[in-house]
């Protein structure tokens, strides 16, 4: 009977790539796994030419003999290179990469490769996380804030060992020491070595005669830590600060973890940011506007006065240099932009009113030049 071309097996093209090559071969070795289909010879079969397909398919010098042979010759040719095997011992058409999928999908990456769950050795601690929320002022000029923290510290009676102090530590008689034991598993690929936590010390690697009264064994301790924390100038909302050694402390000697905070910036009632840029709005009155004026203008440094020019429109922006957010890569800093809001009274009285209408009869078309040059434009358009 003709053998099956291994492209068909798996679905794929002869020009397909690796990566392809191992997503059909994932894709069908689960849908036709034992394990998913107990008691189906078909689906049996099925799994074994697809691993026996990708076997060949993903060894690149196998490959090129197999594109180069056709399938009929190129398994001839295997079973007279090694014995009647046609992939030269082993378990079965599993090169290095497939064996690894399969045991990724089907013992969670750990079998046959020396894979460890013991925990004999030195364990860092946990990286903890804190919110901290800070004012527009103490974002820009930097500050140091005092927090407190709730977190596992190195319990002090027994310094971390889990042992009541003058206590005997030995180590364990199963596993000696290493916190895991080895066991042989017979699956369908033959008699697999395994591994798996120590039951008699649960993957400590040491039996402790007496355990610390006061952390029980642990060899940790929940309690409040009061620390403070230097926030650099120029950190804006959402900045993250790595406090590297403030986690949970470590076990069995390991290193603690590190502590992350968070910054939250309070919205200033005057200033919003962009970046190192400060922006701000002041309002101005329509004389103001008109002659020019030195008016006050608050910024993070205090007042200042500033100088507004002779028929400042609406929405003009202005910039203050040296006024804004200090850089978090240097010393500089940004600018603060102000932008003019020309405020028209709405109550007048008769006086005022009638100050304006004088005005306006004067100026005549000095009042509003850019509406002489709009009319304009209006009768040159429907002419």
């Amino acid at each position: 009977m003709a053998k099956k071309d291994y492209y068909e097996v798996l679905g794929v093209s002869k020009t397909a790539s690796q990566d392809e090559l191992k997503k059909a071969y994932r894709k069908l070795a689960l849908k036709y796994h034992p394990d998913r289909n107990k008691g189906n010879a078909e689906a049996e079969e099925k799994f074994k030419e697809v691993n026996e397909a990708y076997g060949v398919l993903s060894d690149e010098s196998k490959r090129a003999q197999y594109d180069q042979l056709g399938p009929d010759a190129f398994e001839q040719a295997q079973a007279g290179g090694a014995g009647g095997n046609p992939f030269g011992g082993g378990f079965g058409g599993f090169s290095g990469s497939g064996m690894e999928d399969i045991f990724d999908m089907f013992f969670g990456g750990q079998g046959g490769r020396g894979g460890r769950s013991g925990n004999a050795g030195p364990q860092r601690g946990a990286d903890l996380r804190f919110d901290l929320e800070i004012t527009f002022e103490e974002a820009a000029f930097g500050v140091e804030k005092e927090i407190s923290l709730y977190r596992d510290e190195t319990c002090e009676h027994c310094h971390g060992t889990g042992a009541e102090p003058g206590s005997k530590v030995e180590t364990c008689p199963d596993c000696h020491g290493a916190g895991y034991v080895r066991f042989t598993q017979n699956t369908m690929f033959g008699q697999m070595v395994n591994e798996r936590p120590c039951s008699k010390c649960h993957g400590e690697g040491k039996i402790v005669s007496s355990p610390c009264k006061e952390c029980r064994g642990k060899g940790t301790q929940k309690k409040n830590k009061r620390l403070k924390v230097k926030i650099p100038a120029g950190v804006d909302n959402g900045s993250r600060l790595r406090v590297s050694g403030e986690g949970e402390a470590g076990a069995k000697g390991g290193p603690n973890g590190d502590l992350y905070v968070y910054l939250y910036v309070k919205q200033h009632k005057f200033f919003d940011r962009d970046g190192t840029t400060v922006l701000c709005e002041v309002p101005i009155n329509i004389v103001q506007a008109t002659l020019g004026a030195e008016i006050k203008v608050p910024t993070l440094d205090g007042q200042v006065t500033m100088k507004v020019p002779e028929g400042t429109q609406p929405g003009r922006v202005m910039r203050l240099k040296g006024k804004g957010i200090p850089s978090l890569r240097g010393g500089t800093r940004g600018d603060q932009l102000v932008k003019i809001k020309v405020v028209i009274p709405t109550k007048l009285n008769d006086k005022q009113k009638d100050a304006l209408r004088a005005f306006e009869s004067i100026s005549k078309d000095n009042i509003n030049p850019e509406e002489k040059s709009f009319l304009n434009k209006i009768k040159n358009l429907f002419k």
